[in-house]
């Protein structure tokens, strides 16, 4: 994050923002620049990239599914830009220890142990250990004791948009968030790959909410892609992973995805029109009771 603050600095926050008084190591100084550009990098990567994939990748048709809730996706815009500000407190934290040194984050390849090799080693093991972490803190957060406090917001939304892949309770968004912040402070990363890498995890998380179902055939079983996780939402107690399906094969969690069975929420909305349900007001409120999704055979919850 020190790659950020010190363009910020240069650019903005020295010339513009902060009075000469404040020198750019003083920790106040870091902790209010790091809280507002945590907050605007957020913001931009969550709607820029949400929109992209709104307006250009997510089929709009799933929208007439029964489940896909009255104004749904300004109700997941206004949760998650509720949300992101607090998640960006303790978040903002961990982003303090880095910029004071207290990471494993490097500045030149020759600091890496391995060389270029181990740039392409770490990128591996970033994605291999956050998909590990994620996976048994994603279901810890499906317990009965937890789940009604803090997870179940985000699956309010059964057919989700790619506004929907923020739209967390704080405290989900934060911890299933936390590896990505953890890797760091274990294992040497270099900088721009770390930052090259967080942009990707935001990509990757609304990618897997953005209702493109297509999975080349070769990495349907392992690839964690929107068909998997659209089954997780729908179904609630199988796939958990974040990139592969590794865990769920071991954890005995994994569902091969309905879509790729000709049972998905593309195949119900077709089944719906040739019975000519799609536009009664019936078929509707069969998913949604005041706005919210009902539980149902296939809405599964604790």
């Amino acid at each position: 994050m020190d790659l950020v603050l010190n363009v910020a600095d240069y650019y903005v926050l020295t010339p513009y923002v902060f009075p000469a008084s404040w020198p750019e190591d003083g920790a106040l100084r870091q902790i209010i620049s790091l809280l507002v550009l945590t907050n605007l990098g957020a913001a931009v990567l969550y709607l820029g990239l949400g929109a992209l994939s709104y307006f250009f990748i997510f089929d709009h048709k799933l929208m007439k599914h029964p489940q896909f809730l009255e104004n749904q996706v300004q109700r997941e815009i206004k949760y998650a830009m509720t949300s992101l500000p607090w998640i960006s407190i303790p978040t903002v934290a961990l982003f303090f220890a880095e910029v004071r040194g207290y990471s494993k984050l490097y500045d030149n390849v020759n600091d890496s142990p391995l060389g270029w090799p181990g740039l392409f080693l770490s990128m591996i093991s970033f994605l291999l250990f956050t998909d590990m972490c994620i996976y048994w803190i994603h279901r810890f957060l499906h317990h009965k004791l937890i789940y009604k406090l803090f997870h179940k917001p985000h699956h309010i939304w059964k057919i989700p948009s790619p506004f929907a892949s923020h739209a967390f309770h704080p405290v989900d968004g934060f911890m299933q968030g936390l590896p990505y912040h953890i890797y760091p402070f274990l294992f040497p990363l270099h900088k721009v790959l770390y930052l090259a890498l967080y942009i990707f995890v935001n990509i990757w998380t609304i990618s897997i909410h953005d209702g493109d179902y297509r999975v080349p055939g070769a990495l349907t079983g392992a690839i964690n892609g929107s068909a998997h996780h659209t089954d997780h939402h729908l179904f609630f107690d199988y796939n958990y992973g974040q990139y592969f399906t590794l865990w769920d094969r071991l954890g005995g969690s994994y569902r091969h995805p309905s879509a790729l069975m000709g049972k998905g929420p593309h195949d119900l909305i077709r089944k719906l029109q040739a019975d000519g349900k799609l536009g009664d007001d019936r078929v509707k409120a069969k998913g949604q009771v005041n706005g919210h999704a009902q539980r149902g055979a296939t809405c599964k919850e604790e």
